[in-house]
């Protein structure tokens, strides 16, 4: 068997490479931690923050869940607002990559940002303001390929409510409505 060498070979240099590559994309700076400047709104820190306020405070939710029309309503506390703010959190647009990809609009009391190119999924961010303070952070996300289209619309108003409303369809198996609403 002398072509077996050369294929194990060849599978265990491809392993190392993989490997390496895969370690390299794992231990890459966020750009925070580059020094960089953030071009857009840091959403991340933001939502952090909220994460940690709202987890010291322990406020009772008034929390109605609801898919296809049923729902269901329960006051709660939230034992972890990291998790429960992680869509919003993902909607992060500060990737180098992106630098120049929004259109950016600001007022004395907000800034919209919007995609300039469909393939990007944070589609668009409204951050509303009075006298400085955030009172309301809207996000609309979109992905779409062959098989589904999601689009999730998402609000946070500190101290007020969060909603999270996930439209889908998925060409075999039709359409799916969520909607999470937690009052403060």
């Amino acid at each position: 068997m002398y072509w077996y060498k050369p294929i194990q070979k060849y599978t265990i240099y491809t392993s190392v490479l993989l490997l390496l590559c895969g370690s390299y994309a794992c231990t890459k700076p966020e750009i925070k931690e580059t020094g960089a400047r953030l071009k857009y709104f840091d959403l991340k820190e933001y939502f952090k923050n909220e994460a940690t306020r709202l987890n010291k405070q322990n406020p009772e939710v008034d929390k109605t869940v609801g898919h296809n029309g049923t729902a269901e309503n329960k006051k709660v506390h939230i034992g972890n607002w990291e998790k429960e703010l992680n869509l919003f959190t993902e909607s992060d647009i500060n990737k180098p990559a992106w630098k120049l990809s929004y259109n950016v609009q600001a007022n004395n009391d907000s800034i919209v940002y919007k995609a300039k190119y469909p393939e990007l999924e944070t589609r668009q961010i409204i951050i509303r303001k009075k006298a400085g303070q955030i009172t309301e952070i809207a996000i609309v996300n979109n992905t779409h390929n062959i098989l589904y289209n999601t689009t999730e619309k998402l609000v946070y108003a500190p101290n007020a409510y969060y909603l999270i409303e996930k439209m889908q369809q998925v060409k075999i198996m039709g359409a799916n409505n969520y909607r999470i609403k937690g009052d403060f």
